[in-house]
């Protein structure tokens, strides 16, 4: 992905993982440090010699939680107190974490679910009006 030219914004962000159904980040040329978030500037090094990097899209569900009084958006959806839905920090198989949702899990059985767990990126649920990773167990 070093040919890639596209400005490190949220807005090119949106378009790997909708249009292009990739999970991106970025990546230092000069000491290698990793950010699933598309930053113009090294937040380890400081360095400004960034490129696009695709991770695989696999990792491990670091922590959890489960929301019943949700945002207007995801009421709309048929999210509620009696529907939850889950979100969670990823762990990814390269290293950095980044927030996302969970899906296929029991959002309303909060018990079962398991820090620790397998899980891998799931393109057909990202919503393209307010995109952001969704992952699910493997």
């Amino acid at each position: 992905m070093a040919e890639d030219n596209r400005a490190f914004t949220a807005a090119s962000f949106n378009t790997y993982l909708t249009e292009e159904k990739k999970l991106v980040g970025v990546r230092c040329r000069a000491c290698g440090t990793l950010s699933p978030e598309p930053r113009p500037m090294c937040h380890s090094c400081h360095g400004r010699d960034m490129e696009w990097y695709e991770f695989s899209g696999k990792g491990r569900l670091s922590t959890f939680t489960c929301i019943s009084i949700v945002p207007a958006r995801m009421m709309e959806k048929g999210y509620g107190r009696d529907n939850p839905y889950c979100t969670g920090i990823v762990t990814l198989e390269e290293g950095p974490r980044l927030s996302a949702r969970i899906v296929g899990v029991d959002a309303a059985n909060p018990e079962d679910i398991k820090t620790g767990t397998e899980v891998i990126l799931d393109l057909a649920e990202v919503d393209s009006e307010s995109p952001t990773p969704t992952f699910r167990p493997a």
